[in-house]
């Protein structure tokens, strides 16, 4: 294939330093640039890092840069070159202005270059999970006029103009396509009628379109159930949801495939825990969602003395429809005698710096997107660690498992004891498990070759 045309909601490359989950710009970063590994359903393999090995204890990790690997400028990339860029991380902020979790994770570790190919980390504690925090770090640097788009991935930036379209031409020859060219359009309706009308050859987030899809067989179709969980935190410092039998109540009286029907088309597929069903441990875990039951809810709702108004914060997006969400969410409390009133938000980032903050009222939706284990129990579950997103949950019997869990080395161990955890978490939830969104792509006839995966990336045979 000479060219192909692919239609995303968004067409850019961010700055060094910058780490996102959004499908369009992970797709175009993942043809431009090379993570350090690469994530898939749960575990790491090697990519740019081509081979690692450990001290028996995990406390020293030595990678090793695929040999051959050069930027699209020609320079060879370089430990130097990787380190430069972990600490760009490591001193950034988050689309939030909030400061990134991988500068506390890494607090301790220590980093040396043996060599210009080899790059080693030494931490106090066993840091396994260092390969999930890599594959989330896709290598960049800045061109000439100060633009994050040289890589050492498959595909160099030819033409590029932020929010309105890239070009992209093949580093060697094979299977893909020689040149890609890839178009924004920011409304779903938008993208669905150019596939539909033939002007370009794909378009990703078709799930967004304002109306059902007919899955017209004319076109082909793509779809993968994305790691991100559509959820709410709940208020565990004060107040109803300080009982675990609230927090397992109002699991029980919310239908989330209600909403994923009403709301999404059917896109969707129910949670059973804090992660999707693709993250480390989850099929170790071997938990299905918490049922639907009206009276089972009532029953645990007067056990817990739920009496008092409660406050349901939501932004106006991010994730889609919240306040639609938030409004079934209300009608399900009520129809078991809970009142509850929504707070709208409006600003989104302060949003997010609210909810870091811990104003949650008494619930507050979210959606969780880290596809690590580790990072979501350490970010948002563990009372030991208290990060940002930590909302009071305290449970004994889980900080023990997830000590043991980040002190698991070995890939079989780190998914039996993420799993442990994550079973504890379905039977004492500290938030209202929703959903995971489908993602969809459609294709013209004759395309060959395109897959989505879990993270929503659009990914080519090479």
């Amino acid at each position: 294939m000479n060219m192909l045309t692919i239609a995303l909601e968004k067409v850019d490359f961010l700055p060094v330093g910058r780490v996102t989950d959004d499908t369009s710009i992970l797709t175009l970063k993942t043809l431009v640039f090379e993570p350090l590994c690469r994530w898939e359903d749960g575990f790491v393999h090697p990519a740019l890092f081509s081979t690692w090995e450990h001290s028996p204890d995990g406390r020293r990790w030595r990678f090793q840069i695929r040999p051959g690997a050069v930027f699209h400028d020609g320079k060879r990339c370089t430990a130097e070159d990787i380190l430069a860029y972990v600490d760009a991380i490591l001193h950034a902020v988050d689309t939030f202005g909030m400061k990134w979790s991988y500068a506390r994770y890494l607090a301790d570790a220590r980093f040396t270059i043996p060599s210009s190919g080899v790059l080693v980390v030494e931490n106090p504690e066993p840091i396994a999970d260092i390969l999930d925090i890599f594959s989330e770090f896709h290598i960049a640097r800045e061109d000439a006029s100060g633009r994050a788009i040289l890589g050492t991935g498959p595909y160099r930036v030819t033409a590029f103009t932020p929010r309105e379209s890239v070009t992209l031409e093949a580093m060697r020859a094979g299977a893909g396509p020689r040149r890609i060219i890839a178009t924004q359009l920011a409304d779903a309706d938008e993208r669905l009628a150019a596939i539909a009308g033939g002007g370009v050859d794909a378009a990703l987030n078709l799930e967004r379109a304002s109306r059902r899809l007919d899955f017209d067989p004319s076109l082909q179709w793509g779809r993968a159930t994305n790691t991100l969980s559509v959820m709410y935190y709940l208020n565990c410092f004060k107040g109803l949801f300080t009982s675990p039998l609230a927090r397992r109540a109002i699991n029980h009286v919310v239908d989330a495939q209600l909403i994923i029907d009403e709301l999404f088309h059917g896109l969707g597929v129910r949670s059973s825990t804090i992660v999707s069903p693709f993250h480390l441990g989850a099929a170790a875990a071997r938990v299905t969602p918490i049922p639907h039951d009206r009276d089972k809810a009532k029953a645990l709702f007067e056990q817990a003395g739920a009496h008092d108004e409660l406050v349901i914060r939501t932004p106006e997006h991010m994730p889609e429809k919240a306040v639609e969400i938030s409004r079934i969410v209300q009608h399900a409390l009520a129809s078991v005698g809970v009142s509850a009133r929504l707070d709208i938000q409006r600003d989104r980032p302060e949003y997010a710096r609210q909810v870091g903050r811990k104003e949650i009222g008494d619930l507050a939706i979210f959606d969780s997107s880290p596809h690590s284990t580790y990072r979501i129990l350490n970010d948002k579950i563990s009372s030991a660690v208290r990060a940002v997103w930590w909302q009071g949950h305290d449970d004994p019997p889980l900080e023990a498992l997830i000590r043991s869990a980040n002190h698991a080395v070995e890939p079989a161990d780190r998914a039996a004891a993420h799993g442990r955890c994550l079973a504890q978490l379905n039977a004492n939830p500290p938030w209202l498990y929703l959903f995971h969104p489908i993602e969809v792509f459609a294709a013209r006839p004759g395309i060959s070759g395109l897959t989505l995966d879990h993270k929503g990336v659009l990914n080519l045979a090479l």
